[in-house]
């Protein structure tokens, strides 16, 4: 991965982690000192957009890691699991708060139903995403194996000559 890759990723995951560090401080903001007003159940959406935001920025710390494994080479080894295991579990945990949000809105939208039947599609589509990462977590497992298993043979090698 070259240098003006990794630097680009790493600006966008600067500014959608700063992004998501405003909206949350704007929504803890609105839960202290906005009275609920409104139809909607704002509190509760807030809440679930504070934890949304938390999924998101805890994958972005994951993807970090991991840009900065491939960047030292480093990335087929044990240790990038517990990076993408984390990405799983957000993506996971995002897709589940998503239907929490979806249950919170359905009561508003008893005259189309179909908003709620698209946001159950999305959050099937979110768990989707994480079972093409777990996909991914498998090719990783192959490739660290193979990985290990040519050291193997190189040492072997290396003893015969």
């Amino acid at each position: 991965m070259g240098k003006l890759t990794v630097r680009a990723l790493r600006a966008v995951l600067v500014v959608v982690l700063v992004g998501t560090v405003f909206v949350q401080a704007g929504m803890v903001w609105a839960l202290a000192t906005d009275p609920e007003d409104g139809s909607l159940p704002l509190t509760p959406l807030r809440v679930m957009t504070i934890l949304g935001m938390v999924s998101a920025q805890f994958a972005l710390v994951c993807v970090w890691r991991l840009v900065t494994m491939v960047r030292r080479g480093t990335v087929f080894s044990h240790a990038a699991f517990r990076y993408v295991d984390g990405m799983i579990g957000a993506i996971v945990a995002a897709a589940l708060v998503w239907f929490a949000v979806t249950a919170i809105n359905a009561p508003g939208q008893r005259d189309d139903p179909g908003v709620t039947v698209i946001m159950a599609g999305i959050g099937v589509a979110i768990l989707g995403v994480a079972l093409i990462v777990l996909v991914l977590r498998m090719l990783l497992a192959q490739a660290v194996a193979r990985d290990v298993e040519a050291a193997q043979m190189q040492a072997e090698l290396d003893e015969v000559i």
